[in-house]
């Protein structure tokens, strides 16, 4: 059994996944009533949403204690990234369905929802989210208040004894290896989710979706392939798709899955650890990332609120386009880090045309129906670019100071 296990080891995690993957989509078209089968996903997803509140809290903190002067962090040149690559994709968005233009067949209204009344309740949000009772925030998962509240008790402790200091440094190394222990369970936890979303929703739900799901899919892979590697290319100045490819191959896949950038965060924590970047910047950028890094909800808020306005005939000028790449950019860093987070935003957009939120809530209706695509899409751009952009933000620092290192990803198989 030791020796089994040693050689399962020793195969390359995103080679696992993916044999996972197979095995899912195999068991699910041969005992699609195995329920238990998909208990592996529940339980996989469970406790990467269980570890990553802890985990965040005590790197930063860790990281903000231990931190020296003189050694600079990235952070301002990352949210410069996160901003650019938001606003560009809800601009893309907004240009893909004057292309394609798609209009909707609207049923009934959705019920039990409540969408925000406006940006200002959006903000405010996330405002009341940084002053939240600590136990809440990690209760609740609530990144913004981990992320405070490890701010300021790392910040508190820069001036403890190198005792209390180790301490806390021991103690997010174990936290971290409790991570790594949780992500070679991965291809399991693939399997589960495969196997209960191809049994509990099927395909044939999403043919008459068709080309609304073409356009939301084709314009987050266009702004994977194409927007995120100019970004980068224009920080690096070199090849960006060997770090482009390793991000959706080591980061995309598992957020695929499992729909929540919240849970992939120990995933993409692992990820930067492996690319050697800087523990003290990507500690805090990564589960601020899966906050307001939200390039894929910024496209779902644009097409298909053009979607609901070519729905009804309403025509749409330059200026009016332009504020809705920028309000869906904003509200999309309001979006919560759960999946179909982003829908519910979807009427704060549509307000912007006159559009009454009775039709608007019959929009995000369609987005549940074909959240299993949009939501698992939207998630692994969003999720992927946290390290995507970390990693250039560091990488291009040591640019300028004249020692590029190579991207370090052939390591990676």
């Amino acid at each position: 059994m030791k020796a089994i296990l040693l050689k399962w080891n020793r195969i390359s995690l995103v080679k696992r996944i993916l044999a996972g993957l197979v095995v899912g989509i195999l068991l699910a078209l041969i005992v699609p009533k195995a329920s238990g089968i998909a208990l592996l996903g529940t339980l996989f997803v469970s406790a990467l949403k269980a570890v990553a509140p802890l985990l965040v809290l005590l790197l930063v903190m860790a990281a903000i204690a231990n931190h020296q002067k003189g050694r600079q962090t990235n952070m301002k040149s990352i949210l410069i990234l996160y901003g650019i690559s938001t606003f560009l994709a809800g601009a893309t968005a907004v240009a893909f369905s004057y292309l394609f233009p798609v209009r909707l067949s609207l049923a009934g209204a959705t019920e039990g929802l409540t969408p925000p009344g406006g940006i200002v309740e959006v903000l405010k949000g996330l405002l009341l989210n940084i002053v939240d009772n600590p136990v809440s925030a990690l209760m609740n998962a609530n990144y913004i208040g981990i992320l405070a509240w490890a701010l300021l008790l790392g910040f508190a402790l820069k001036g403890a004894g190198d005792h209390t200091k180790s301490l806390l440094t021991q103690a997010s190394d174990a936290v971290s290896q409790i991570v790594k222990w949780v992500i070679q369970l991965a291809p399991f936890g693939i399997l589960g989710l495969v196997y209960e979303s191809i049994t509990a929703s099927g395909l044939a739900s999403l043919l008459s979706y068709g080309k609304l799901l073409l356009v939301l899919v084709g314009c987050m892979l266009f702004i994977g392939l194409v927007v995120n590697p100019l970004i980068v290319y224009m920080n690096l100045r070199r090849n960006p798709y060997p770090l482009v490819f390793t991000c959706l191959r080591e980061s995309g896949i598992t957020a695929f899955f499992t729909r929540s950038s919240a849970a992939n965060i120990p995933v993409n924590m692992r990820l930067c650890e492996k690319l050697e970047l800087n523990k003290d910047t990507y500690s805090v950028s990564i589960p601020l990332g899966a906050t307001i890094n939200m390039a894929g909800a910024a496209v779902t808020i644009s097409v298909l609120t053009l979607a609901a306005v070519n729905t009804l005939g309403i025509q749409v000028d330059f200026g009016t386009a332009l504020m809705l790449s920028v309000l869906s950019a904003i509200s999309a860093a309001g979006a919560s880090g759960v999946a179909g987070g982003s829908l519910l935003l979807i009427p704060l957009a549509c307000s912007l045309f006159g559009i009454s939120n009775d039709i608007a809530m019959q929009v995000v209706g369609v987005g549940f129906i074909i959240g299993v695509v949009q939501d698992s899409c939207e998630t692994a751009l969003n999720s992927s670019s946290d390290v995507l952009f970390t990693a250039t933000a560091d990488y291009a620092k040591q640019r300028r100071g004249e020692k590029l290192p190579l991207l370090n990803t052939a390591s990676l198989d």
